[in-house]
């Protein structure tokens, strides 16, 4: 389909902590990229984007920081948008979630969905702080992760294992805002019925069987799993967000995945009184560039929402990409493994079309890629220096030596000049066809073996040799690589762009559409150029040493913080330890927990009775080798289902420095089961 305009948002960032290189190659350079080749084309596109400022790791970064809310999403907002301008990235807008237009808009689509009956009202048990008097969102509340054991996970997520969780699934759970232990509290909350909205969700869903199979199959697999889609809250109980416009919601603010994506909305609104042309008309084409993690935000939540409100289009396609490595280790914010575009943009000043060819080259569009110094080196000093910039170069050099600069008119072709040409104006509908696949890595490709066509071109036909015995023969020489030169000014702007606007500025050229890398007598002869100078310089084993020793910095301190030794809890009373009953016990039967990988189901002898106990210990125990020992079993624990079993209490484990987690038992193998543990 032929579409009037796009629309091309990337996703909102979060405003606790700057970006890195893991975001931009997730969704923000493919995104730029995309973007530029549409202007470039002189299509009507609008590039939407702004910071995602609510939601609970703000609050709790505030609490750390001793500052308001309000302060640090103004600190990182301001980061981020600085360091989005200065690499380039050409957003028609950059917005934010705390403004007053995004929270009016926001308010109002959600009072069009409660006004049609599209919300279902529902009272549940949630975790409520009795010293701190509010209710636990998923990250205020932390335990021991039933799958792997980790005393430190949190209410939404296991960062260790990796394992989804909800806050009743922990083990042990106890607030951060006062260490205390929450108890279950009756609320009232609004739900999205993802249940119902199913088989429509499924049919938008399976009308885009050309989206990149990472995302359809991402989909499908929510959508067919046996449990389905399930209600979802769009509400929450907390004082920092956008407040529900609804009776009997005081002190419940909208679930930020249910405000963030609106931000698209309000951003558009901020833009452009004819917002509407861009979210309404079905001539408009709407493309979500994410990360992978936000693919069942954007691919199934927000186009249910959208369904339900009924003025607005759906996305057409959602790029999404996978998760870019450091140095072979997951980037992690918490542990400081990552390259901070602010700190990059400070120690490689003007080279932010390095890190943006390297981002791209290696982006990880199929799978998880990686990103090494080393081979942001190599890129720089191997391709940049050694293929573009070396054409561009020769090419600039000898017209100043032989013409003064002048382009030299084309005397005539032979049969190598024409067959040329014609390959080099078939280079824009190559990229063309790889952009709009969003193959980026391929495009980029492409791109550079235009360069590699020219050096091979004056490679082969050696005019600083030909001078001497065919003076009109250069000529045509040097037009033809002018010609290529100035072509790679025009496709190099949507990869490259200080690049191009370098290379335009050195050909005396003003910047050419798309359109115009198809034609080859963009130089006129007489045309003077201006004195060449070096498009890259070579990056020095010293810089990249700087960079390796200052990662190697962060992982020294990960290790040391890992080692140290964990500060005392806090303190309790000799009448609440007496509460606690430790009896040895010994296991009699072991088995793993059938789709669970951590767990273990042991059936153990307490003296006072032969109880199951669901443990995550399968990675460091088979059930042969724990068959048979004694164990310390907390037997006054509260019974809880894990994976569908009763668990009857708790075994105890000790955690070295690797978190290798070992049972806690008596060295002598006599002790009588039943025996307490004092």
């Amino acid at each position: 389909m032929n579409y009037k305009r796009h629309l091309i948002t990337a996703a909102l960032p979060y405003a606790n902590g700057p970006v890195h290189i893991g975001h931009l190659a997730g969704c923000y350079l493919p995104a730029d990229i995309y973007v530029r080749y549409l202007r470039s084309k002189g299509s009507d596109v609008k590039f939407v984007c702004g910071s995602d400022e609510h939601g609970v790791p703000i609050t709790i970064k505030a609490k750390k920081e001793g500052v308001t809310p309000q302060q640090v999403v103004d600190k990182y907002h301001k980061i981020m948008g600085d360091a989005f301008k200065e690499f380039g990235i050409s957003f028609d807008i950059y917005s934010r979630t705390s403004s007053k237009i995004h929270h009016q808009t926001a308010s109002d689509f959600f009072k069009v969905l409660y006004e049609k009956g599209s919300f279902t009202e529902q009272t549940t048990e949630q975790y409520y702080d009795e010293e701190a008097k509010q209710f636990l969102a998923d990250r205020y509340i932390v335990g021991t992760c039933p799958k792997c054991a980790n005393e430190n996970a949190y209410g939404d997520q296991c960062e260790k294992c990796g394992t989804s969780l909800s806050p009743t699934e922990l083990i042990s759970p106890r607030s951060t805002l006062s260490g205390a232990k929450p108890v279950l509290k009756k609320t009232k909350n609004w739900f999205l019925p993802l249940d119902k909205l199913s088989p429509d969700i499924k049919k938008y869903i399976e009308q885009h069987p050309d989206w990149k199979p990472n995302v359809y199959g991402q989909c499908k697999s929510w959508l067919d799993s046996g449990d389905g889609l399930q209600p979802r809250a769009m509400t929450r109980d907390l004082d920092w967000g956008v407040p529900v416009p609804v009776p009997g919601a005081e002190g419940k603010v909208l679930y930020v995945w249910f405000d963030a994506p609106i931000g698209y909305i309000s951003a558009t609104k901020e833009l452009t009184s004819n917002w509407a042309s861009y979210w309404k008309d079905k001539e408009t084409r709407l493309i979500h560039f994410i990360g992978k993690d936000n693919i069942v935000f954007h691919c199934i939540i927000f186009p249910a929402m959208l369904m339900q409100h009924g003025d607005f289009i759906l996305p057409d396609n959602v790029p999404a990409n996978e998760f870019l490595n450091l140095e072979g280790d997951k980037i992690s914010t918490s542990r400081n493994w990552a390259v901070w575009l602010h700190e990059y943009l400070i120690d490689f000043k003007d080279k932010q079309d390095v890190l943006r060819y390297t981002l791209c080259a290696n982006a990880p569009e199929t799978k998880d890629n990686d990103f090494t110094w080393k081979d942001f080196q190599a890129k720089n000093n191997n391709e940049l220096v050694a293929i573009l910039g070396n054409f561009v170069n020769r090419t600039l050099v000898l017209t100043h030596k032989y013409y003064e600069g002048k382009v030299p008119e084309a005397a005539q072709y032979i049969k190598e000049d024409l067959l040329i040409l014609e390959e080099v104006a078939r280079f824009p509908d190559k990229i063309a066809q790889a952009l709009e696949a969003f193959k980026f890595r391929e495009a980029l490709a492409e791109y550079m073996n235009l360069a590699r066509l020219g050096n091979k071109y004056l490679a082969e036909t050696e005019p600083w040799k030909l001078i001497k015995t065919d003076a009109e023969r250069v000529k045509t020489i040097m037009n033809i690589s002018l010609q290529i030169t100035c072509n790679l000014a025009v496709l190099g702007e949507v990869f490259l762009p200080f690049t191009s606007e370098k290379l335009f500025a050195l050909l005396n050229v003003n910047p050419l559409k798309w359109g115009g890398a198809k034609q080859t007598n963009n130089m006129p002869a007489g045309h003077l150029i201006r004195k060449e100078e070096l498009l890259f310089s070579k990056i020095e084993d010293t810089e990249i040493d700087i960079q390796i020793q200052k990662l190697q910095a962060a992982k020294k301190k990960n290790e040391e913080q890992v080692s140290a030794i964990a500060s005392a809890k806090t303190a309790i009373s000799f009448e609440e330890f007496e509460k606690i009953d430790i009896r040895i016990g010994t296991v009699l039967e072991a088995e793993k927990v059938k789709g669970a990988d951590k767990l273990l189901k042991l059936l153990i002898d307490t003296g006072l009775d032969k109880r199951v106990i669901v443990s995550g210990i399968a990675q460091f125990y088979t059930p042969e080798e724990i068959k048979g020992k004694q164990v310390s079993v907390l037997v006054n624990l509260a019974p809880r289902k894990i994976k569908g079993i009763e668990s009857q209490g708790m075994i105890l484990m000790a955690q070295n420095q690797q978190g290798e987690l070992s049972v806690v038992a008596p060295v002598k193998n006599n002790v009588n089961n039943g025996a307490g543990v004092k």
